[in-house]
């Protein structure tokens, strides 16, 4: 029953954002490794909450235009592939890179990425602030449940080229680290532009999309040394 749930789901995701019969598939490939891989870096395992945690969490960045237009997106931290991965069966378009530091991640992602079928998509497995061949070269930044706002914004800032725009998914606001952000975000190049509820479903009520514009070029000094940004943290 779970995995009639879960199909269901999928099918609803894939009608919501006009995917194909294929990407759909590549979908639910993405989500069989994510409930059946122990490998995979992720406490839900649960078939059909997992449609909803993993994939319609991810997709829902679809609802912003820079998302739904990019054409080279990078996903810094991308973990199991969210919402990296996710994004780049929706965009085929795309090219999208996935930032990972861990190697064994790095590994599995691009294990994930060939049995999608995905072809639009790289893996660099190293940190961001190190990653000198991304500078400047991404018009859209992602990242999800990676670090606290204001070490978000100085991953994504030099990555981002000037007009593009770091997307950060957050749970339930947190104002001071927001506030901290805000702060940090004008030494960067960066500016707020908004922060947009996610679509409710299950477990969503406290999900956000935080909206970076890039509208000034990040001071040379930017990024610090690998590590320094979370020791030493803007704003």
């Amino acid at each position: 029953m779970a995995a009639e749930g879960a199909n269901a789901r999928l099918e609803e995701l894939a009608e919501v954002h006009d995917l194909s019969v294929r990407q759909r598939e590549q979908l639910g490939i993405l989500l069989a490794a994510l409930v059946q891989d122990s490998y995979t870096p992720t406490a839900i395992r649960e078939p059909e909450r997992a449609v909803d945690a993993h994939l319609t969490d991810s997709l829902a960045a679809l609802a912003l235009p820079v998302v739904a237009g990019a054409s080279r997106l990078v996903d810094v931290g991308s973990g199991a592939g969210l919402p990296g991965l996710a994004l780049a069966a929706a965009l085929p378009r795309a090219s999208v890179s996935l930032v990972e530091s861990v190697r064994r991640r790095a590994a599995l992602l691009e294990v994930l990425a060939r049995r999608m079928g995905l072809t639009n998509v790289e893996v660099v497995s190293a940190r961001a602030e190190a990653w000198e061949e991304g500078a400047g070269t991404a018009d859209v930044v992602t990242a999800r449940a990676l670090a606290p706002q204001p070490v978000v914004l100085e991953y994504a800032a030099p990555l981002l080229s000037l007009g593009g725009s770091l997307v950060d998914w957050r749970g339930r606001r947190a104002l001071e680290e927001e506030r901290a952000a805000l702060r940090a975000a004008p030494g960067l190049g960066l500016e707020m532009r908004e922060i947009r509820p996610v679509e409710p479903f299950a477990g969503a009520s406290e999900h956000h999309l935080h909206v970076f514009a890039k509208t000034s070029q990040t001071p040379a000094r930017f990024p610090r040394r690998p590590g320094v940004a979370r020791k030493r943290p803007l704003g």
